[in-house]
């Protein structure tokens, strides 16, 4: 995911100066628990949110310029969070379990064969009972510009094994872009 980081020297369309609405109402819905990682975290806006509400939060980017923006971010808002340029392919390498798991943007940039390592690394990052929290580009999005679009069926196959698919439902992914929200699945996925 280190292709990312020339993004990062401006401004990227998905990064909107706030948290995406969707994640923010998981937050407002006291949905958030324990430790927290942000995977993908780009200029760490979910991470920022799960840390303005006093959770031990992680977020990993490959990018080191979002990390940098998203500790520049922390330090101006006064919040404690620890931010790791790192490969979210590679979560288990951590050695770390987390008990909420935000994924914005993240899943659905990765092929069929990656996306099945990045569930193994998710597997081993989040604890017994921990929820995984994924909003991904929709199949429902009409058009070809933009990431890969994902079905309910490719998320329900994706995490067939050791996860309990809670609810996939419709929803948006912001974007900076006057008028260019793009439709997005919301997914809440317990690991059993």
């Amino acid at each position: 995911m280190n292709g990312f980081n020339d993004a990062y020297r401006g401004t990227p369309p998905w990064d909107i100066g706030r948290p995406q609405g969707a994640f923010r109402a998981i937050a407002d819905a006291g949905a958030l628990h324990g430790r927290v990682l942000d995977v993908g975290c780009g200029t760490g806006e979910h991470a920022s949110l799960a840390a303005s509400l006093g959770f031990d939060t992680t977020g990993i980017d490959g990018a080191p310029l979002a990390i940098e923006k998203a500790q520049a971010k922390a330090r101006e808002r006064g919040l404690d969070v620890r931010f790791v340029v790192g490969d979210v392919l590679e979560l288990a390498s951590f050695g770390e379990q987390w008990d909420t798991v935000l994924d914005c943007g993240v899943f659905h940039v990765f092929d069929d064969d990656e996306r099945g390592v990045y569930v193994e690394n998710l597997a081993a990052a989040v604890s017994p009972g921990g929820r995984y929290f994924m909003l991904c580009f929709s199949d429902e999005q009409p058009g070809v510009a933009g990431p890969r679009r994902v079905s309910r069926e490719e998320i329900r196959a994706s995490f067939a094994n050791g996860w309990r698919i809670d609810s996939i439902e419709s929803s948006l992914i912001e974007t900076n872009m006057q008028d260019r929200d793009a439709r997005a699945w919301l997914a809440t996925i317990t690991r059993v």
